[in-house]
C-alpha cells in the first residue's frame, strides 16, 4: 500500500479568487442592465397594448435583446469559473426574461458566490 499523497489534490488548478471576482462583476453590471432594460420593453408593450400609445421607439425591445445576449455569455462566463449545477446555471439565465427577476436572482447568487469564495 502507498503512503504517497493524493496526486490530484497537487496537480488540481487553485480557485483564481480574482477571476472569479471580475467574472462576479461583470455578471453584476449585465444582470441590472438587463433587468432595467427589461422594464423599460415592458412598459413599452403596456403602453402599446393597453393603452394604445403610438409613435413608440422600436429599438427598445433590440436593445434589450443585445444587452440580454450579452447578460448570457458573462453569466455562462461566471457559472463556469465557479462550477455552478447544470440548473443554477439555467435558472440563472432565465432571470433575465421575467420582469424584476433578474434583480432578485443577482442579488442571491452574489451572496452565494462571495460566501463560497470570499470576493
Amino acid at each position: 500500500m502507498s503512503t504517497a499523497p493524493d496526486e490530484t489534490a497537487t496537480t488540481a488548478p487553485a480557485r483564481d479568487t480574482k477571476k472569479i471576482a471580475g467574472a462576479l462583476l461583470r455578471y453584476r453590471v449585465l444582470a441590472y442592465a438587463t433587468g432595467i432594460w427589461l422594464l423599460v420593453l415592458t412598459a413599452e408593450m403596456v403602453a402599446k397594448y393597453v393603452f394604445k400609445v403610438e409613435d413608440l421607439p422600436s429599438w427598445i425591445a433590440i436593445v434589450h435583446g443585445w444587452v440580454y445576449f450579452v447578460y448570457l455569455i458573462l453569466t455562462m462566463d461566471l457559472a463556469v469559473k465557479v462550477r455552478w449545477p447544470v440548473g443554477r446555471t439555467v435558472g440563472t439565465l432565465l432571470a433575465g426574461t421575467i420582469p424584476f427577476l433578474s434583480f432578485f436572482v443577482e442579488h442571491q447568487r452574489t451572496l452565494q458566490v462571495k460566501r463560497d469564495f470570499g470576493v
